[in-house]
Order: structure tokens, then sequence, then C-alpha cells
């Protein structure tokens, strides 16, 4: 099912990315941006996952260098009938932690040395289970490709902005309907990305959850870890470099801020409390009543 929903995204996302070149430059704008798409779609297939680890300054480390990081991640992705992935440190205190990899064979999970300050051991546990249980349903793929193309629609926007203001002063009036169409691409071109990210993740988290849950064996360590996660994400500054093409990634938001925006009406994630609710009814299931 993934791999349709990658499909399906990529080529939704490259019509897009060619009816915002038709927009700007006609008939050559939309070949050149076809050509620019079908680049654009094969680097995100085959080098998303080492893009966005650069991105965030990931250092791979091995066992001798995060012994006790190494060999809970091995623990998880044997119960979780995983080969084991690259594990991977980012040298930032706010507290979060993702995964990415086209597939279970070419995939990495990311923490930040915060959230390795900060929880404990059965907690990270949890949160390292719930990013292998996106590597195990293959979610890794379709939400680093989706980060990387909306990461280019939002910059086709921002061009047409700038494009459009430098360059439509002098337009005749029977050029208006193209002014509107380049219009409308800036509008909804990061619109688009933003409402396909969110249609992506949400339910993820809640299926990753689940199956973390299961994975790790006790629901509750999770559970407890999103709460603390969510303490002190709204209390840090966000992960550097963190930005909305890649928000998604992360197991709990690192833009969130106190405060109303723009931002929070296209959250990726759900809130944590539902989260933490629904992984202690999932521990009741299990027979687990405390952590």
């Amino acid at each position: 099912m993934n791999t349709f929903k990658t499909a399906a995204l990529m080529a939704l996302l490259t019509a897009l990315l060619v009816t915002a070149g038709s927009s700007l430059g006609g008939h050559d704008g939309a070949v050149l941006m076809l050509v620019i798409s079908l680049g654009i779609n094969l680097i995100s297939y085959w080098k998303s996952d080492s893009i966005v680890l650069k991105m965030y300054g990931a250092r791979e480390v091995s066992r001798s260098q995060a012994p006790e990081l190494y060999d809970l991640v091995a623990t998880l992705a044997k119960q979780a009938g995983l080969p084991m992935p690259r594990v991977c440190i980012i040298n930032d205190e706010s507290p979060n932690a993702f995964a990415t990899g086209r597939n279970p064979e070419h995939a990495a999970v990311a923490v930040t040395t915060g959230i390795m300050r900060i929880l404990d051991q059965e907690e990270l546990g949890g949160v390292i289970a719930h990013e292998l249980s996106h590597i195990k349903h293959r979610d890794t793929l379709i939400s680093t490709i989706a980060g990387s193309l909306a990461g280019v629609i939002s910059s086709i926007g921002h061009m047409a902005q700038w494009a459009m203001i430098f360059g439509m002063g002098g337009r005749r009036s029977d050029d208006d309907g193209e002014g509107l169409g380049a219009l409308f691409t800036i509008i909804v071109a990061p619109l688009a990305a933003a409402l396909i990210q969110l249609a992506i993740s949400r339910s993820r988290e809640y299926e990753a959850d689940r199956s973390g849950g299961e994975i790790c064996g006790n629901p509750l360590d999770l559970a407890s870890a999103l709460e603390k996660l969510e303490y002190y994400s709204g209390r840090m500054r966000p992960v550097a470099a963190a930005g909305p093409a890649t928000a998604h990634l992360f197991i709990v938001n690192p833009l969130k801020n106190g405060s109303f925006s723009l931002k929070s009406m296209f959250s990726t994630h759900p809130s944590t409390e539902d989260r933490v609710a629904a992984l202690k009814e999932q521990a009741r299931e299990m027979g687990i009543r405390r952590r």
C-alpha cells in the first residue's frame, strides 16, 4: 500500500511542479520542470535518507562509540524482525528522534543527544521501537520523499512570488490570466505540500505508536517518553535545521511552540494527549497496569 502511495505522491507532486512551470514559463517552463521533477524523484528515492541525515548533522555511530544505544537498537530490531539499521546521533539538546531509509535494508534511526539525556532506557526503547515500526511498515520511504518534494514545492512557490514581484508590473491586461495562474501556483503549491504531509503523517503516528508498544513490550514506556518530550518541546528551541518540509519525520513536532500560528493548522502530528491515551488503552488491553 505504501508503495502505491509513494508512486501516487510522486506523480501528484510532479504534476504540480509541471503546472507551476507552465504558469511561470509556458511550454518551455513546463518541459523544464518535468525534467527537474524526474531528477528530483530519482534523487528522492535513492538518496533522500542521506540528504536528511546530512541536513541534521546526524553522525553514524558504531557499537564501540555508543554501546548502550547501539545494543538497545539491536535488541529492538531483532524483536521487530528487522535487519540492523544504521544508528545515528544528532548533536542537539532538543529531544527528538526520527527514522529514514527507502526500505528496511537501507534504514537508519537517528536520535538527538537531548533525548538520550532526558529519557531513561525504557522510555528511549519505546521511542526507538516507534521508529522501527515506521521502518517495518515502510513509512520511511513515503515520509522522506514527501519531505524532499514538499521542500521543493515550497521553494517553487517562493520563486514564483519573487518572479511576480519583479516581473509582472509591466504586463498587459491580456496576460492577466497567466498572472492569475501564477498567483494560484504561489498559493496552492505550499498549501498542497502541507496538506499531503498532513494526510500522510497523522494516521502513521498512531499506527507506529501501537506497533512500537508491541515491539518494546510495554506501551507505557512510549507513553511516558511522549509526555516528557511534549513537556520539553514547548520549552526548548527547535532542533537545528528543522523546517515544515521535514517536521513530519520526527516522533514529536520539532516546530512546536506555545502560541497559535499558521504552522499549527498544518501540524503533522496528532496531539500528544491523544497518543498517550491510545497507548494507555493498549496497555490495559495487554494487561499492563503501570509502568
